[in-house]
């Protein structure tokens, strides 16, 4: 390889893994419930009065907050919402569909469960642990390297994703 490939190459793998971080482009769509993406920690997402980022505040929703469901048609990149306790607007840049609960573990050994973890790392807590055969699971829009943030039996945390499959 030579050195101008070989930095392209550095160049791409580390714009990929920083890319990796962040939370998947959000899908959006009416009916389903979302969950707020592209905000910092230390930010949140203004539920506003109208569809318009200088319209009346309604609610705060804080980083990596779901149970936003959209209740309409987008307008432009404004979407109506509902958060079980207030109506109104927010930009669909901020907000990522939460997939059905299609996903059910695979791949793990007899004898074994797969640890939803309460970070993306092997060395997080355990929050709970996933039988090597159960279903019913959602993926919420975060994913970190080759970890996914699911919902299973009430519980949300981090998986392997390569112990995750379709049904």
């Amino acid at each position: 390889m030579t050195p101008t490939s070989y930095r392209l190459f550095l160049a791409v793998s580390g714009f990929s893994a920083l890319a990796a971080t962040h939370a998947r482009a959000g899908q959006v769509v009416p009916g389903e419930e979302h969950c707020v993406i592209q905000v910092a920690t230390d930010d949140v997402l203004h539920i506003r009065a109208k569809p318009n980022a200088r319209a009346s505040i309604h609610a705060k929703k804080r980083h990596n907050a779901c149970g936003i469901m959209v209740t309409g048609t987008c307008k432009r990149s404004w979407c109506p919402v509902e958060d079980g306790h207030v109506t109104g607007w927010v930009n669909s840049h901020f907000i990522g569909m939460v997939s059905p609960a299609l996903y059910c573990v695979a791949g793990v050994a007899p004898g074994d469960s797969l640890n939803l973890r309460a970070y993306p790392s092997a060395r997080s807590r355990v929050l709970t642990r996933l039988g090597r055969h159960q279903c019913s699971i959602a993926f919420l829009p975060y994913a970190v390297g080759d970890w996914q943030k699911i919902r299973a039996d009430g519980w949300e945390g981090w998986a392997n994703r390569r112990y995750l499959s379709g049904q």
